[in-house]
């Protein structure tokens, strides 16, 4: 392995449960059951292979996270600020050099989510890689287009003090943070990569759908 390469050992992955799930009638968004079981754990075994070491970010029910047996940490930040939170809590409490986050929403994404990522920030010498996935327009027939996947990020340990002082200025867009740093973004679009990858039940309609799926 080259000197400047991230093995999956040097990445803690995170999994974002931390959220109001506003579209989805306010329920806890990572315990909704798609094909008998919760959305979270589908993504924290997914997630669990690629990486070193696993936790959870939630900020409701956590016995029923800490069931699934990893640590689980809530958010530092009040009322539900969104996913920098998460990044937040997960560099302050991430002991390996890489941190992954990847939300609960979103059971099938890549398999080779973290090898991707990191060869990207090791070749570019970048502090954080951020996923892209083709996304089709709305009402459109036109071919889909990249769209970056802020939630689905390899951030360097080292950015927890620049979050927190983004955040603690009010700060909560995700790109207007990744903005001031080297950002590199990742293509998913590969041929033989999944179409339906990135795609996430944000409302009951969604979760139905992926259960389809």
């Amino acid at each position: 392995m080259p000197a400047h390469a991230i093995a999956p050992a040097d990445i803690t992955g995170l999994l974002l449960a931390g959220g109001r799930g506003s579209r989805m009638g306010g329920v806890d968004k990572g315990l909704q059951r798609c094909n008998g079981e919760p959305l979270a754990l589908q993504a924290l075994r997914r997630l669990a292979p690629q990486v070193g070491t696993v936790m959870v970010n939630a900020n409701r029910n956590l016995p029923e996270y800490e069931a699934f047996g990893v640590p689980v940490w809530p958010d530092s930040l009040p009322d539900y600020p969104g996913p920098l939170a998460g990044f937040l809590t997960g560099l302050a409490h991430c002991s390996t050099r890489w941190l992954l986050t990847v939300p609960c929403d979103t059971p099938l994404f890549p398999l080779d989510l973290a090898a991707r990522l990191a060869g990207a920030a090791a070749a570019s010498d970048a502090e954080i890689a951020m996923a892209s996935a083709p996304e089709a327009m709305a009402g459109s027939d036109a071919s889909p287009v990249l769209r970056a996947q802020p939630v689905f990020c390899l951030l360097r340990i080292d950015l927890h003090d620049s979050l927190r002082r983004f955040t603690e200025s009010g700060g909560r867009k995700v790109h207007a943070w990744t903005a001031q740093h080297r950002c590199v973004t990742v293509p998913f679009d590969r041929p033989g990569d999944a179409p339906d990858a990135f795609f996430n039940a944000n409302t009951l309609a969604e979760l139905q759908a992926l259960e389809n799926r």
